[in-house]
């Protein structure tokens, strides 16, 4: 089940991702889960939140640059080996894992990896096929 990700362009200076969580913040924009990779003149924060489409609608009136994704969130079995129990159904196939990142809150037992990946509608249905539990709008419930 998929969850919309907002992926914001920052410049890569210092305060810059500060503004961008305060700006969230002062309109109750809850982060769920959050990464930041940086370029020598550009940073990509890619965050899950309770409400992406308001989020966006915000960041519009900031003049923010961002693009709105559809990703994974599923849960990591807490088993031996629970990363792999996602990651290698999707190796044996022709999907690419783009990135992965974690959840920031506790949602339940299980810890919360967040996927990117090129096919998202085959990467569902194989996932689906080896158990793994999907959050979906779970995550915004919080």
């Amino acid at each position: 089940m998929a969850v919309m990700q907002i992926s914001v362009q920052l410049d890569n200076v210092p305060g810059a991702l500060t503004r961008l969580i305060d700006i969230l913040d002062k309109e109750d924009i809850s982060i769920k889960a959050i990464s930041a990779a940086s370029a020598s003149e550009h940073s990509t924060i890619r965050l899950v939140a309770n409400n992406p489409q308001r989020a966006a609608a915000i960041l519009d009136n900031f003049h923010l640059h961002y693009e709105l994704t559809p990703v994974l969130a599923v849960e990591v079995p807490s088993h031996f080996a629970g990363l792999n129990a996602i990651i290698k159904p999707l190796s044996k196939t022709d999907i690419n894992i783009l990135y992965l990142y974690t959840t920031i809150e506790r949602i339940g037992k299980e810890t919360i990896v967040i996927l990117g990946v090129d096919k998202i509608d085959e990467a569902t249905d194989i996932l689906k096929q080896n158990w793994i539990n999907f959050v979906g709008d779970q995550v915004y419930s919080l």
